[in-house]
């Protein structure tokens, strides 16, 4: 399963933040892309990075650690 990590409209934070987590050999899945991109910049589908549930703590940390905490999304409860 899946979690979400971060949801925005910022396409570059997003770019930066699936690098950041490649990087860490965390594999990133990227929803809503297409339809983010079509919209442009309305806002009106943001993207959402997901991780797998297994590295949503270690994701979390990091991401926090460089400086990206407001970014990130809340848990979903299991």
């Amino acid at each position: 399963m899946f979690a979400e990590l971060i949801r925005t409209d910022d396409a570059v934070l997003v770019s930066y933040v699936a690098a950041l987590l490649r990087d860490r050999g965390i594999q990133p899945t990227i929803l809503d892309w297409n339809v983010s991109q079509l919209h442009g910049a309305v806002g009106w589908q943001p993207q959402r990075i997901l991780v797998e549930d297994d590295d949503w703590a270690a994701a979390r940390l990091f991401l926090i650690e460089a400086g990206l905490g407001t970014w990130i999304s809340e848990r979903p409860h299991d």
